[in-house]
């Protein structure tokens, strides 16, 4: 009964904005804990090698996001979305076993691989279960899930000053484990019974559909325009605790709540609001989205100028807030978008593409904000991005003219 309720689409955005949230956490929370885990793994007392058990994780899922979308398309995604949650979550139990830096390395690495394969075929899922009605408002619910998972792993330095950073590994990966379990119960695919069991992809296919999505212009300028602001919201994400400790001149143990928590209640309004937005707008105009997603990520152009030569508190409160809400209202709309442009049988594989260029636009700006860093320049550098997300919304705007609104 509960499988064929016309509200079953709406509880399968809950199921997976809980596994959004733990996706979040789980990656997160590694990043809070240096100082605990110093202390037992020496080698982590370098900035190179804390700074290479980020980067490993970064690298293994943008290299694994195509292939894990071409999955999407082809294999049962409840199953997809349940061993990726198992196995991320089982990692996560055993890093709080982890006696050395090479366990831990390796542990993130499958990590890397195992949170992967969740994006594409999450957001997949969700999509085939709305239609252009609920679509962005359901995708943009399931969103708030990462911001509130990214925020809460903020805190894993509190509960490991409380006990230990293993304990705090071993809570949470026992949590997801358990909750993989029960999504094996209640989830349920929502595909063509001849499609779902489909796990061998032959090799001319997966050419064929990849020839298809390079060979849509339309396709190409989403990826640009999805891959180019991935830049200042990756630098913004990695880098603006830093930020407000430099301009403000306060503690770190200040600076990181007061950025960290302003970005992500922006952040979920600005999806939640984007989200309804579009839904709205897509029912009397075709590119209802497109303006939506161009108007959040014209509110990221100013913020990022305040953010990078503000020097007071609510300079820079002010700026982080309009970057929420306009980064929060782009970040709903991107696979509704895609949705318009490809076949439904092409969007995990869409997604999973755009999934790998963000990520490496990810990795490259933290480095490059990393030295900037050194020298001084970070407001500088970080105000500039503002120019090239200029570029990339009037490219998008000007030439991007879906056929469908579906």
């Amino acid at each position: 009964m509960l499988f064929n309720s016309k509200n079953y689409k709406w509880l399968v955005v809950a199921l997976l904005w809980v596994v959004a949230l733990l996706n979040y956490l789980d990656r997160q929370m590694l990043s809070t804990m240096k100082a605990s885990m110093q202390v037992s793994i020496v080698e982590l007392q370098t900035a190179a090698n804390f700074g290479q058990l980020m980067a490993i994780f970064l690298w293994i899922y943008g290299l694994m996001s195509p292939i894990s979308g071409l999955a999407a398309d082809r294999i049962n995604r409840k199953w997809i979305i349940v061993s990726s949650l198992f196995i991320w979550s089982a990692v996560t139990l055993l890093m709080g076993f982890a006696q050395n830096f090479t366990q831990l390395l390796a542990l993130r690495a499958l990590m890397g691989f195992s949170e992967s394969l969740y994006i594409p075929a999450a957001l997949s899922l969700i999509a085939d279960y709305h239609d252009s009605k609920s679509r962005s408002i359901a995708i943009g619910i399931h969103m708030t899930g990462l911001y509130i998972g990214q925020s809460l792993g903020g805190f894993g330095a509190t509960i490991a000053a409380s006990f230990s950073w293993q304990a705090t590994f071993q809570l949470f990966g026992f949590v997801g484990v358990g909750y993989a379990l029960l999504l094996m119960i209640l989830l349920k695919e929502n595909r063509k019974k001849e499609e779902e069991n489909a796990i061998e992809v032959p090799e001319n296919q997966i050419v064929t559909n990849l020839k298809s999505l390079f060979g849509n212009t339309a396709f190409i300028l989403l990826l640009l325009y999805f891959t180019i602001p991935s830049l200042s919201g990756w630098g913004i994400k990695n880098w603006l605790p830093t930020l407000f400790s430099q301009s403000l001149k306060i503690d770190m143990a200040q600076a990181g709540p007061l950025s960290t928590i302003t970005m992500a209640f922006s952040s979920l309004v600005g999806v939640l609001a984007g989200g309804y937005l579009s839904d709205r707008w897509i029912q009397t105009h075709i590119r209802g989205r497109i303006f939506v997603s161009t108007i959040g990520l014209g509110l990221t152009i100013p913020a990022l100028f305040l953010l990078g030569f503000g020097t007071e508190v609510w300079h820079l409160v002010g700026a982080a807030i309009c970057f929420g809400l306009g980064y929060g209202m782009f970040d709903a709309n991107n696979m509704p978008i895609l949705c318009q442009i490809v076949s439904e049988k092409q969007r995990g594989a869409a997604y999973g593409l755009m999934n790998m260029c963000g990520v490496f636009a990810g990795a490259l700006i933290t480095n490059i904000l990393g030295k900037s860093t050194d020298q001084g320049n970070l407001g500088y550098d970080l105000a500039s991005l503002g120019g090239l997300v200029f570029i990339a919304l009037g490219i998008f705007l000007a030439l991007i003219k879906p056929k469908t609104s579906k």
